[in-house]
């Protein structure tokens, strides 16, 4: 298959007094296998109207004066709430067709970060994380734990029924198919195709502060309790003042190994780049090593940007003064 590579054609750099910081967020919907060939007009149309919304929800926030953290909670309850993406409502399924969410938040000012892993009955897992990093002393829960956790924040809880959607079944019945021979493998082969919806935002506000949020159901078939980068600080998800915010999506395994949300940081905060282009170097470095995937980052100084070295990378973008944008494809349309 063809590689592709995109970076952003759109990016700012606005040179401001220190009471009036330029506000801007960037959303995404997953990486992946994303061709025309297998999208109706209609159904690209929906992925567009859907990311233009979750983009200008969390834009309103900014405007009028909310923080980058209040931002980037309102994008991504839109795109869990959709069916669309891999996330909240549109989860994918596990290996014993249930539904298995994580999610992470982390706040750029401090570096507080919340997160929970393999939760089944919470309707907006971001919520949760952000209640494990405001409420909580820890800074990541997981299963049960997380959901009694979630019960004590009044959270609104669901049955684990209300993620089933009939697309993501189908494409469970393809993976157990194709996993037959090896029935006692942790999940599939990796196929990106069964890996492109996770949602992301990263956002910063009138006070200069960045914040990143994650949402994702996780690898068709997963098993054993798998967990990918989603939840994991550093790897799917990281904000500091002091650099950048990042939001992965991907081949999880590999963004934790590499710790490719912290690893972009560093690179811009300790020599000297610029987070697109720490950004660039980062995720072409893991398609060299087999990781698929992309980000999206909003640097300190406002200027946001994404890259990916996959077919597509659902997306939108939203800055002041100018209208949101969306793209899917990897020529920008």
């Amino acid at each position: 298959m063809k590689t592709l590579f995109a970076t952003a054609l759109l990016s700012f750099s606005i040179t401001v007094s220190a009471a009036d910081k330029p506000i801007g967020i960037v959303i995404h919907g997953g990486a992946g296998t994303i061709s025309r060939t297998t999208m109706t007009e209609q159904q690209e149309q929906a992925y567009h109207v859907m990311l233009k919304h979750a983009v200008e929800q969390g834009y309103a926030v900014l405007e009028r004066g909310g923080s980058s953290v209040e931002a980037v909670t309102a994008a991504v309850i839109v795109l869990e709430d959709s069916p669309l993406f891999n996330a909240g409502k549109g989860a994918v399924y596990t290996y014993d067709e249930t539904h298995e969410l994580d999610a992470s938040i982390m706040d750029g000012r401090d570096r507080n970060a919340g997160a929970v892993a393999g939760v089944t009955n919470v309707k907006n897992p971001i919520l949760l994380a952000r209640a494990v990093m405001e409420k909580s002393v820890h800074v990541m829960l997981a299963g049960t734990g997380a959901e009694q956790f979630a019960k004590e924040q009044q959270l609104e809880l669901v049955d684990n029924r209300y993620f089933d959607t009939e697309f993501r079944y189908e494409a469970l019945k393809r993976a157990k198919q194709a996993m037959s021979p090896q029935p006692h493998q942790a999940a599939v082969p990796y196929d990106p195709a069964w890996k492109m919806g996770t949602v992301g935002a990263v956002a910063i506000d009138r006070s200069g502060n960045l914040a990143a949020a994650t949402s994702t159901g996780g690898m068709t078939a997963k098993r054993y309790g798998r967990i990918g980068d989603a939840p994991v600080i550093g790897a799917g998800n990281f904000a500091d003042n002091n650099s950048c915010a990042v939001s992965a999506t991907g081949h999880g395994e590999y963004f934790i190994r590499y710790q490719v949300a912290s690893e972009i940081c560093s690179r811009a905060k300790y020599q000297n780049k610029s987070a697109q282009a720490a950004a660039k170097e980062v995720i072409t470095e893991l398609k060299q090593v087999g990781g698929d995937g992309g980000v999206i980052v909003a640097d300190k100084n406002g200027r946001l940007s994404w890259v990916f070295n996959t077919e597509g990378m659902y997306r939108a973008m939203k800055t002041e003064g100018k209208d949101a944008i969306s793209e899917i494809f990897a020529d920008g349309e």
